[in-house]
Parts: structure tokens; sequence; C-alpha cells
């Protein structure tokens, strides 16, 4: 009789395709840096990591109202200071971005294992590009999709299923690992496996392992069981 016990066999796969901002790479203080220097050009006080931080993966419009607070919602220029955010964050975008720790380390096993990676963001490709281009580590990716590489973007599988299919990959050999509950939600509707990024810009770990993934890592290390 077997073992009730027995572990469920561990599922490896043929690429693995990864969100940027909150996964691959802790971006939040150059993120915050453009937003507190568009505070301070409209006389508003600068806010800590601990406000900005967790809006670091949801875009510029969920900074600024990170940053603003209840001011945000009625502000006349919303559009404008959108502009200004970005434009400051383009001038600066890879001050004090870096690899998350055990990213690297994931990336070379990766590689040396002939597992195909690549990148999905909803990161515009302006924005995209130059810090891809600007983080060593990150060169051997093999297909970059940013959020205005196709006409949609997550929640859509849309963007998931065209970079499985730059990569050579069947969406179902392939794994997302986002910080985001979009992320899970695109994953699953485009027939992928998902393991969610604790280490990432999550409201809190509870809400983080609600969003339902195949997978909860606290760390990129946790990786290394499916490679």
């Amino acid at each position: 009789m077997a073992d009730s016990k027995t572990a469920t066999p561990v599922i490896s796969y043929d690429a693995f395709i990864f969100d940027l901002d909150g996964t691959l790479l802790d971006t939040a203080d150059d993120l915050g840096a453009a937003l507190n220097s568009v505070l301070v050009d409209h006389d508003q006080p600068q806010v800590s990591a601990d406000i900005y931080r967790p809006a670091a993966s949801n875009g510029a419009m969920a900074l600024l109202e990170a940053g603003f607070g209840q001011q945000w919602h009625a502000h006349p220029k919303q559009g404008d200071l959108r502009q200004q955010l970005l434009n400051a964050y383009a001038n600066n975008i890879a001050t004090h971005s870096h690899c998350f720790s055990g990213i690297a380390s994931l990336l070379i096993a990766l590689e040396q294992k002939n597992i195909k990676w690549g990148i999905m963001t909803n990161k515009p490709g302006f924005l995209t590009t130059p810090l891809v281009s600007a983080i060593t580590e990150l060169k051997g990716a093999q297909a970059v999709v940013s959020g205005d590489t196709l006409a949609v973007a997550k929640p859509s599988p849309l963007p998931l299923l065209h970079t499985a299919n730059l990569l050579g990959v069947e969406p179902t050999r392939c794994l997302y690992i986002g910080d985001a509950q979009r992320d899970i939600v695109a994953a699953k509707a485009a027939n992928m496996h998902s393991a969610t990024a604790l280490w990432g810009y999550i409201p809190s770990v509870a809400d983080a392992i609600g969003w339902q993934a195949d997978f909860n890592w606290y760390s990129p290390i946790d990786a290394f069981n499916h490679i």
C-alpha cells in the first residue's frame, strides 16, 4: 500500500517568466526618489520608504496617490504630475535599483540547466528597455515583454502568452513569478503555473497567499526545487 504521506512529485519547467519590479529587481528607491522630487516641486512633504515601497509595483498613479494622500483624488493636474514623475524616474532609472538577493544565483542556475527565462512586466517599454540594459544580471533574458508591447497588459493573459511564444515554450511548461495579484490572475488565465514572490512589494504575506498561486516563495532560492 502506498504511503499516504508521500510527497507530491516536484514539478519542473521548460521556462521561467519573471515580473520585473518587486520580483527580479528592487526598484523602489529609484521610484521613491522620483516621487519625492515631484512632491518637493509641489511644496509637499517627502515620504519615506514605508509609504512608497508598497506602491512600487503598481505604477506611477499609485505612487502619486501614496505621496499626495487624500489630496490626490481631487488634484486637477494628475496627468501632468504623472508625466513629471515618469520623466524624473527615466532620468535616474538605475541609480539604486538592483537584483533581489538570490536572483543572480537563480538566473545562473537556469542558464546552466538550459532552462529558458524571460521578463514580462507592465512597465512601459521606454522604461523597461533602459532598466534591463543597465542591470548586468539580466543580460541573459531571452524575451522581454513590456506593458505596452501589446494593446493589453496584465491581468490579461495575452502578454504572458506572447512571452511564451517568443521563448518557444508551451504555456503549460512555463512558470510565472510575480509579486502582485494581477500576476497570478494573468498566469492562471494563460494556463501557466504561478509563484508569488513574497520578497517583493506585496501588501502582506496573508494577502499574497490568498491569491492562491501554485507556489508561495519567501526567497528566490525556493525556485531551485523546480529546476
